[in-house]
């Protein structure tokens, strides 16, 4: 076939002329002014510490008691802990511990969940906002003790002033999972104060299921009571709170031998508090 110039040259301008449409028709599907989604910044935490030495020695004696009354040997076990099962140690762990003494025997839980956002446009911290606040949410803490839910999941509608019912009034002297409330004797007085008088201070008011202040960016505790049959009656105190999007919870259970004995919420939750704020510190290390 002779080599034709001309036609040579037209078939040229018009692959050009082709590709140069094409080009112009992608430019013009971008919309003029629209938007670059950009990913969302991840979370501040990127580890996690190890649970089962995130306690120290000092604070596992002074919250397991019945530890120093063992052998040797065997405080050293219950000291180490036991590490929780878990298949993604990046993104969770945790440790418990147990002593039995004869009077009382203490458990103690700890767990640690970092929490990651694999949707691009929501970030770590809002992620793990959402999964403390139904947290908080299931801790279903009682209107009596005058707390309102401190973080709402996107998305949802915002809990309703008061918070949520608790099922029972202060007067009634407790509710129906065993949690602290005012005594029923302070409920005249709570009678005459709303009439315009004056009366002090519940001394119990402390003690109820309560949003934390100081700890984290937010953090609740919860206490409950429980008997399972004729046996001795178990009281449960339980501490969570978020930083950034690491979210930490701190259980300390407390089950006296005898049947007739209650365990003391304030002291478990004054230890219990206490704890949290160590491994606060621990975290921001």
């Amino acid at each position: 076939m002779a080599y034709v110039p001309g036609v040579a040259l037209l078939v040229a301008l018009v692959a050009g002329c082709s590709a140069g449409s094409d080009a112009a028709d992608s430019d013009a599907d971008r919309k003029p002014g629209s938007p670059t989604v950009s990913a969302a910044p991840p979370g501040k935490y990127r580890t996690l510490p190890e649970s089962c030495r995130a306690v120290p020695r000092s604070t596992l004696k002074d919250l397991l008691p019945g530890a120093a009354e063992m052998p040797e040997e065997q405080q050293e076990k219950v000291y180490e802990g036991t590490a929780t099962v878990t298949y993604d140690t990046d993104r969770k762990v945790g440790c418990r511990w147990k002593s039995d003494a004869r009077d009382a025997s203490r458990n103690l839980s700890i767990d640690f969940e970092r929490v990651v956002s694999y949707d691009p446009s929501v970030s770590d911290d809002d992620r793990a906002r959402d999964v403390y606040a139904k947290k908080e949410e299931a801790a279903d803490l009682p209107t009596s003790a005058g707390v309102t839910p401190s973080e709402t999941p996107s998305g949802s509608a915002s809990a309703s002033p008061g918070g949520k019912t608790s099922g029972a009034s202060a007067s009634q002297g407790g509710t129906p999972s065993g949690k602290p409330s005012a005594d029923a004797s302070g409920s005249d007085d709570a009678e005459e104060g709303s009439s315009g008088g004056t009366t002090d201070a519940d001394p119990d008011l402390d003690l109820r299921p309560r949003l934390l202040d100081e700890l984290g960016d937010a953090a609740f505790l919860d206490d409950a009571l429980t008997r399972a049959g004729s046996t001795s009656q178990r009281r449960t105190v339980s501490v969570v709170f978020r930083t950034s999007n690491v979210i930490v919870t701190v259980l300390y259970t407390e089950q006296p031998a005898r049947v007739t004995e209650v365990p003391d919420s304030r002291e478990l939750q004054e230890k219990a508090q206490a704890l949290a704020r160590k491994l606060a510190e621990t975290i921001t290390e």
